[in-house]
């Protein structure tokens, strides 16, 4: 699943193309995708003759800004979004198409059709469901350690879990998670509640460097992640953990292990996160 880095690589690299383009159709081959307005033809009219001026993030979740809507987008698995001429032939899986008044069109192709979509008036996107349940995004100045270290101080569910749960804080998925309790030398079995200002602190302080770095570096490909031009990202070159089972670790050179956490396939080193 794209999480923060990917999705703000997806959200850069299209800027480049979409802004300023104006929909002329919308076609929407498979309706379960979209979510709001539940009606498939008033969310294809809520669209029609607006323009693309700008895409934000949220998440995991990317931000159509239009003249007087939002469209939200949720890639899940799959998602995968994409450029081509009219002419093109449409390639399998492609459930959405906005197609703009110079001749090009932004498909959306989605192999599971896990990823969804929900279009809403400008200011009301965060007012609704998915928007309204998520926790700050790493980058917000509201991601606080006060904040942080509250929120954990809450939930006697196993850190690993709680950093998953996007009403915490939204963005981080199963790479970046094990990535950033390994830099912060905590067990993902620990209770959160139990947790330390100081682990809070080196948690929040190691989660938001590894998403920098992984954004700087265009997001993690492990299977099939590639942006909107088709390039694959590179900070799987430089994991510490994740996908490295039996490998030495690079601070003391025992190998690292992978265990399974509330179904989540989790990647450690019992020797740095004791």
């Amino acid at each position: 699943m794209p999480e923060l880095p990917e999705v703000e690589t997806i959200k850069n690299t299209l800027k480049q193309f979409v802004i300023d383009k104006k929909i002329a159709d919308v076609a929407v081959y498979w309706p379960n995708i979209i979510k709001a307005p539940e009606d498939v033809e008033e969310f294809k009219t809520n669209l029609l003759g607006q323009t693309i001026r700008d895409i934000g993030r949220r998440g995991k979740f990317l931000l159509f800004q239009l003249d007087d809507v939002v469209l939200v987008s949720h890639l899940r698995m799959e998602g995968k979004y994409s450029i081509h001429p009219k002419e093109e032939p449409v390639k399998k899986h492609t459930h959405v198409i906005f197609s703009f008044t110079n001749g090009e069109e932004l498909r959306y192709n989605d192999v599971r059709k896990f990823g969804t979509m929900h279009v809403y008036n400008k200011g009301e996107e965060f007012a609704n469901k998915p928007l309204s349940l998520l926790g700050p995004d790493p980058f917000d100045e509201t991601f606080t350690l006060d904040y942080f270290y509250q929120r954990l101080k809450k939930t006697d569910r196993v850190v690993k879990a709680a950093l998953l749960d996007q009403s915490i804080v939204t963005g981080l998925g199963n790479i970046y998670v094990d990535e950033t309790l390994f830099k912060a030398n905590v067990h993902p079995l620990k209770r959160a509640s139990k947790l330390t200002r100081k682990e809070v602190n080196a948690i929040r302080e190691q989660a938001i460097d590894t998403l920098a770095n992984a954004v700087r570096m265009g997001g993690t490909t492990i299977r099939s992640y590639v942006n909107s031009q088709g390039e694959m990202g590179m900070f799987q070159q430089d994991l510490f953990v994740y996908g490295q089972e039996d490998k030495a670790c690079r601070n003391c050179g025992n190998p690292i292990v992978k265990m399974k956490i509330g179904g989540r396939g989790t990647h450690i080193c019992t020797t740095c996160q004791k």
